[in-house]
């Protein structure tokens, strides 16, 4: 998992409540499309037209916001099916943060085990970041920088977000629950060669093979 730690440039304005996580991926996409190339049919309800056509009203086909590691949404942002496709098919197509009043639940814990930093600020200063990204769309860029929590607007505003401790070191550190399990290897290996040898009986395999 790529590590995360700060973030700069430009943030996508989605300001929609409620997008589901088939809105995102589709879900015949999950079946014969491998994770490293689900980017390229993220949002394509949206950003494509009926003949398959790129359409250019939706904010991620414009030129300023196509490669945008950053997305502006609305609350209650991932609901839907707790399908992991959805995470992949956004970073796949670059978005490393999503700025959001709420998250379903489901997709926070995807995303923050696959590099993804879902951030919670209020409807206010969302919006507020919205209206200076829309405002001037070529030059602004917000910056979310979990090391100090903090979401920096195009005005250089700051505005901090919570998030577990133990979530924070793990993306910092660019790992997973499996990734921090294993920094605890040796321990782990420690106590089941004490615990063989105080309780061999228990560590004994048996079957039609074996004793």
């Amino acid at each position: 998992m790529e590590p995360f730690a700060t973030v700069t440039g430009p943030a996508a304005p989605l300001l929609r409540a409620n997008i589901d996580t088939d809105v995102i991926i589709r879900v015949e996409r999950l079946v014969g499309t491998t994770r490293e190339s689900m980017g390229a049919h993220a949002f394509e309800i949206w950003r494509l037209r009926p003949d398959g056509s790129e359409d250019p009203d939706f904010v991620l086909n414009r030129p300023a916001f196509r490669s945008a590691p950053i997305l502006l949404a609305g609350p209650n942002f991932g609901c839907g099916s707790s399908r992991e496709g959805a995470v992949w098919a956004l970073a796949g197509m670059g978005v490393r943060a999503v700025i959001a009043p709420s998250f379903s639940d489901i997709f926070r814990t995807n995303a923050l085990q696959n590099g993804l930093l879902p951030v919670v600020l209020d409807e206010a200063a969302v919006c507020a970041i919205a209206a200076q990204v829309e405002a001037a769309p070529e030059n602004a860029r917000v910056t979310v920088d979990l090391e100090r929590t903090l979401v920096i607007a195009p005005d250089g505003s700051a505005h901090s977000f919570a998030i577990d401790a133990a979530r924070r070191e793990a993306l910092l550190a660019g790992l997973d629950d499996i990734g921090l399990t294993l920094r605890a290897a040796e321990t782990i290996a420690a106590w089941q060669r004490a615990d063989r040898a105080a309780r061999p009986w228990v560590w004994r395999v048996t079957g039609p093979d074996r004793t």
